[in-house]
């Protein structure tokens, strides 16, 4: 969707723009304004959580006060409830903590839309709800449209107003969740059970 790789074919359109026809700065414009969750979280091992959220303050605003920055990482963690683990290493977090800590980062922009690729995976059950949980409040709280691609349909249920399910490389049904659990085509059907 921000390339980050060039499709095989067709169009892209984000936020009202031809992704495949930006330059480069457009591009980079572009990207500010849609935040990923990247699976693994891709949190720097070498930085402090407090550093992590400020490397992408540092990179995209660099005129902001330090003061500024300060406050932003302070919401961030607090929106993620992290707010005592800003001194703490990616290493001393648990699972359920470095995803929250990677949203708090992804979050520290601003983004108009947040990716998220597989938000519950390796989570304990307990985890996985509160994750699914805090992206509903996100979503809420930062007016944020998201897109989740996830094989939990728990999380599915929770965080979607839409479903579209991808099938061997083609989409092959949208609707509600209730619509495509109660799907006639059993191969719809049979990602529910």
């Amino acid at each position: 969707m921000v390339r980050l790789m060039l499709p095989d074919a067709g169009s892209i359109n984000v936020l009202g723009q031809d992704v495949l026809a930006l330059s480069d700065h457009e591009l980079n414009e572009l990207r500010i304004r849609v935040g990923y969750l990247f699976q693994e979280g891709a949190l720097y091992d070498s930085m402090s959580l407090e550093e992590n959220l400020l490397f992408p303050l540092k990179r995209n605003r660099p005129g902001l006060p330090h003061k500024d920055m300060k406050e932003l990482i302070r919401i961030a963690l607090e929106n993620v409830d992290l707010s005592e683990a800003s001194e703490k290493m990616p290493a001393e977090l648990s699972g359920g903590m470095r995803k929250r800590a990677s949203l708090a980062r992804t979050l520290i922009l601003n983004p108009e839309i947040i990716l998220y690729d597989e938000p519950t995976t390796g989570l304990d059950p307990y985890t996985s709800r509160e994750i699914s949980e805090l992206i509903v409040r996100i979503q809420e709280k930062y007016n944020a449209s998201s897109i989740v691609v996830t094989h939990d349909m728990k999380c599915a249920r929770t965080v979607s107003d839409q479903i579209s399910i991808l099938h061997d490389g083609q989409f092959i049904a949208s609707g509600s969740f209730n619509d495509l659990k109660n799907h006639e085509n059993p191969v719809i059907g049979n990602y529910f059970i």
